[in-house]
């Protein structure tokens, strides 16, 4: 199972990967969490010690070298497309509480300097994550879709968006879905967060009438809390806990082709 989470920044993406990552664990799932959030926060979320000295992929600039034959940032330099990744995972992934974690890094954006061997490099290797390894996976995105191109993108399961309510989230959602849609990943579904009545449902709902519904989280001062304060979230908040395993539950119990009703 490989899914992908996305969301406007400040929806709560990172807190639904890092719930889903280790309630899937805890079930018996060997999971794979990527963090390809230029803002990378998920190893915090997920308690693992010392994050800070996680190195991102991007930032590795011998093992790019290595790989593609190219210095980052040396302007010009030819470098390979298709450079070995396969056994980047074992080498350079952490692990804490049963759960694997790698951190991407940013991807450079066209016109902003000869960044291309790390984008080579990511590219390659979350291809290889998502088409070649037999494990849950799962991405902390940033709000779009660049760590994913057209041949990754049928790889992925299931592209979860997470929306809050509020125009500017619903309208993040639909441009997501419509760059996911442009490569080929047509397996979308929204989980909403931050709910603090049933009129928070019924506008999402009535707002995203053509999205797939996969579940609602209650809004949780105790959530917000631990994420300012950096601060796992594994024993946060019980009941948001509750909500993210129901979904998680659904989602490995159940092939996505086969969900066909909003989940509440």
């Amino acid at each position: 199972m490989k899914l992908a989470v996305s969301g406007k920044g400040g929806v709560g993406k990172t807190m639904l990967a890092s719930l889903l990552s280790i309630g899937l664990a805890r079930s018996g799932f060997s999971v794979l969490a990527i963090d390809a959030d230029p803002n990378a926060t998920l190893a915090i979320a997920l308690g693992f010690p010392h994050p800070e000295k996680i190195t991102p992929i991007s930032e590795m600039a011998d093992l790019i070298e290595e790989r593609t034959g190219a210095r980052p940032g040396q302007a010009g330099s030819y470098f390979k497309l298709n450079p070995r990744v396969d056994d980047i995972p074992e080498k350079y992934w952490v692990e804490h509480n049963g759960i694997k974690l790698m951190v991407m890094g940013r991807l450079k954006k066209g016109g902003s300097g000869c960044y291309c061997p790390e984008n080579a490099l990511l590219e390659a290797l979350i291809a290889h994550i998502l088409l070649r390894r037999n494990e849950v996976v799962i991405i902390d995105m940033e709000a779009g879709v660049e760590h994913l191109g057209r041949a990754t993108a049928r790889a992925v399961d299931r592209m979860i968006i997470v929306v809050e309510p509020g125009k500017g989230s619903i309208e993040t959602a639909y441009r997501i879905r419509e760059l996911a849609r442009d490569i080929g990943l047509k397996n979308i579904g929204v989980v909403a967060n931050k709910i603090r009545s049933e009129q928070d449902r019924d506008f999402l709902i009535s707002a995203m009438p053509d999205f797939e519904f996969l579940g609602f989280i209650p809004y949780d001062q105790s959530i917000i809390e631990a994420g300012l304060g950096n601060v796992p979230l594994r024993n946060s908040s019980p009941e948001v806990i509750n909500r993210v395993q129901d979904i998680a539950a659904r989602l490995s119990a159940v092939k996505p082709e086969l969900i066909s009703k909003p989940i509440s």
